[in-house]
């Protein structure tokens, strides 16, 4: 039996979570440590907005004792007495604050198997076999692609080889008369040489330049999966749902060939009016470049608004 859990380990921990199985008992059916299903389930579950059937989804804190009315006047349909009894309550009501299930801070840590799971109009959190599999595969992807390196080694390493390399001075030769500039291997430097993450390139080498270059996987950097959380097209949406008169503002990347040229757009939605600029690198520093700099070269959808034409 492998040291990772498979698709059977977690469609079984699904089953003996509906079934009220403790961690314990499940582990020991799987042949696995019960801590090793705790952080599974911790890791893995999956937030839901389901609410229970025939009642108000209200998440309210204060919505049993609440008295608050009239809150969406000018909207004939509503009948209610009360914005507690609405639907709509936890999206307009200034005063809301969610009251989260104190059952989820302690084993399960999911609604999987509650008796009270139909009645409770709370936030939920479930483990689901197919959804955690599908996670721990992009993982799994993830922890193997692109270059652990930061924006900053790279600037620092870049401002150090580059001015060297251009007065034909050698990688190797660099590496070892100057060992204490280097975090990194001396294979790292030349991947990252030719996967052009420096200023310089091969052709700026003379010796490289009468080499075949190997066929490898091009990589990119690695870019660390926490800061995408909150920062989701799904968050984006449910934020516009529930402020729909916040002016937007879209920025995105065009990109045609892969390690080519790529225009940086900032589409202002109201006013159906876009910006778009070019960028030689698709990295998070060419994005910082164009904003920090002057306001030279946006070429607006109907032309271009500034600096010269063609740049």
């Amino acid at each position: 039996m492998g040291p990772h859990l498979t698709f059977e380990d977690r469609s079984r921990i699904e089953f003996g979570l509906h079934k009220g199985e403790s961690f314990k008992a499940i582990a020991r059916s799987l042949g696995k440590s019960h801590t090793t299903i705790s952080r599974e389930i911790r890791t893995r579950a999956v937030p839901s907005d389901k609410s229970a059937p025939f009642r108000v989804a209200n998440r309210c804190l204060y919505r049993r004792e609440c008295e608050v009315s009239a809150l969406c006047k000018g909207q004939p349909n509503c009948r209610h007495k009360r914005c507690s009894l609405c639907n709509q309550c936890n999206s307009i009501c200034p005063k809301f604050v969610e009251e989260h299930c104190a059952k989820l801070g302690k084993p399960p840590y999911v609604c999987n198997g509650c008796e009270t799971e139909n009645k409770c109009t709370l936030r939920k959190r479930y483990y689901l076999s197919s959804v955690a599999q599908k996670s721990y595969e992009e993982t799994l992807v993830a922890s193997r692609d692109g270059f652990n390196v930061t924006e900053e080694e790279i600037s620092r390493l870049d401002a150090f080889i580059t001015p060297l390399i251009q007065k034909g001075q050698a990688i190797n030769h660099i590496y070892a008369n100057n060992p204490n500039e280097f975090e990194v291997c001396l294979k790292s430097v030349y991947t990252y040489l030719n996967a052009g993450l420096f200023e310089a390139r091969r052709i700026d080498m003379p010796r490289s330049c009468r080499l075949r270059p190997r066929k490898r996987k091009s990589m990119e950097r690695k870019i660390d999966p926490k800061c995408r959380v909150g920062r989701t097209y799904d968050d984006y949406v449910r934020y516009i749902n529930d402020n729909p008169d916040t002016p937007v503002v879209e920025m995105d990347t065009v990109e045609g060939v892969k390690g080519g040229k790529v225009l940086l757009t900032i589409h202002f939605c109201q006013q159906q009016f876009m910006l778009a600029s070019i960028r030689y690198n698709n990295t998070s520093s060419s994005v910082l470049f164009i904003f920090e700099r002057k306001p030279r070269y946006w070429c607006c959808r109907n032309g271009y608004s500034r600096g010269e034409k063609g740049r």
